[in-house]
């Protein structure tokens, strides 16, 4: 996308609450790769997401320092949670700070360790499952949260035009798209917001 009409989408976007502009400044100034964090458009979509589905649980593989998952815990219904997957101790460790230091951070709970091994002891439904994790295994964290996925819930898979690379031959998050696009128990659309943004829900009678 040309980058003027990025610039215009997130000028014509609402602002971050101070709380979460906080955490994007931190995450910027103490992690060596910021572009990890999620934009101002996505974590917005989220929150949209969240708001039009009256959405109370939700499921997040890959905190990074935080921001996602209070940007959604921001978007919740009263007693809602977000229950968030982090491996990396580094990250789940700043992560805890910004949880900890939010208003609203009594709705998140980060548990870290592999997601892999995490996913299947969780009990669902979850009304919104946000996948931002390593990119390889992406088939194999669709295949443990459907099943824990409300039957009107919504799967959000980040960085799913990988920069780019998903028109090349053999590329892991292109070889995904094409078997989300295959699969006949979903439907699903890709959404070209910052590094792509696949939405994937469960095909029923009135969905195609």
């Amino acid at each position: 996308m040309d980058p003027r009409l990025e610039n215009y989408a997130v000028e014509h976007t609402s602002p971050l609450a101070p709380e979460l502009e906080v955490v994007a400044q931190a995450t910027r100034e103490l992690t060596p790769r910021p572009g990890m964090m999620s934009g101002l458009v996505e974590a917005r979509l989220l929150q949209a997401l969240l708001h039009v589905a009256r959405a109370t649980r939700v499921l997040e593989v890959g905190t990074f320092t935080g921001l996602g998952a209070l940007a959604m815990a921001e978007a919740l219904e009263p007693g809602g949670t977000v229950t968030t997957l982090e491996a990396d101790p580094d990250h789940a460790t700043l992560a805890c700070a910004h949880i900890d230091a939010h208003p609203l951070g009594d709705r998140v709970e980060l548990v870290t360790g592999d997601a892999l091994q995490l996913i299947p002891t969780l009990e669902g439904p979850f009304d919104l499952i946000y996948v931002d994790a390593w990119k390889p295994d992406y088939p194999a964290y669709f295949e443990l949260v459907l099943p824990l996925l409300e039957p009107h819930g919504i799967i959000v898979f980040d960085n799913a035009l990988h920069h780019g690379t998903v028109l090349e031959e053999g590329d892991a998050v292109g070889a995904f798209n094409d078997a989300i696009q295959a699969d006949a128990r979903v439907s699903n659309a890709l959404l070209t917001i910052g590094d792509g943004v696949l939405l994937v829900w469960p095909r029923g009678e009135n969905t195609g």
